[in-house]
């Protein structure tokens, strides 16, 4: 079954929400040095990523042309529009933004390689182990997003499964029009401009700045472009 390894991810995200609803009286004090911990940690994860490029300035043109084009179409604040939406619709808890927790929880666990490799696999070979990695890691997290930003995190459940399901369902034809070259030169580039990405995510967690992370998002498809484009000239000459 191509989808379990998916159905895990988004089943140990709402074991981890769920129990982190459970851990609610934890101090504030010791939630926020955690917040900071997972910040510092989510940036280091991001920094190695970004280090992985072959070729960094394919990186710098991905997230600059992505930046423009998430800018454009406003993808932050549709996102945090959604999150409101839901918000309204299942009301808040007092504790925390069900909109931040939502679009923040969803950037953590839907950026990186993990998820997209953790797919591939599932859909070309059959093989979850990455994506059960994911699910155990993403599964803490939750748990700890939780207790400081509250059941919004739940939510992200719905992109998590979307997303790696939809990868998984295309990659069982993957194999049939695109080279296994191209697809290592594509998640090489694209593991450093998700890393970025997710050291800017770790950023915010430490409330240093504040970068619309989902406005750079295009810019994982800017990548593919790029690479699909050096693939062929290089074949061509």
């Amino acid at each position: 079954m191509f989808l379990l390894g998916t159905l895990v991810n988004g089943l140990l995200i709402i074991i981890g929400t769920l129990l982190g609803k459970l851990l609610n009286r934890i101090p504030e004090g010791m939630k926020t040095t955690v917040m900071y911990a997972i910040g510092l940690a989510v940036m280091v994860l991001g920094l190695q990523m970004g280090l992985k490029s072959e070729n960094f300035l394919i990186v710098i043109i991905s997230l600059v042309v992505g930046a423009v084009t998430g800018e454009a179409l406003r993808l932050e604040d549709r996102l945090n529009d959604l999150g409101g939406w839901i918000e309204r619709k299942v009301g808040s808890n007092g504790k925390g933004s069900i909109s931040e927790g939502f679009v923040t929880a969803t950037l953590i666990f839907v950026i990186g390689a993990m998820a997209i490799i953790g797919a591939l696999d599932s859909g070309i070979r059959g093989d979850h182990d990455v994506l059960y990695t994911k699910s155990i890691i993403d599964g803490f997290t939750a748990l700890i997003l939780t207790t400081t930003l509250g059941i919004g995190v739940i939510f992200s459940t719905i992109p998590v499964v979307l997303y790696e399901g939809l990868i998984a369902l295309f990659a069982t034809r993957i194999n049939q029009f695109v080279p296994k070259e191209l697809m290592d030169q594509f998640i090489v580039e694209m593991t450093a401009t998700g890393g970025v990405m997710i050291f800017a995510i770790g950023l915010n967690l430490t409330g240093m700045v504040k970068i619309k992370v989902a406005n750079l998002l295009p810019g994982i498809v800017v990548t593919g472009i790029i690479v699909t484009i050096l693939y062929n000239y290089h074949n061509f000459y």
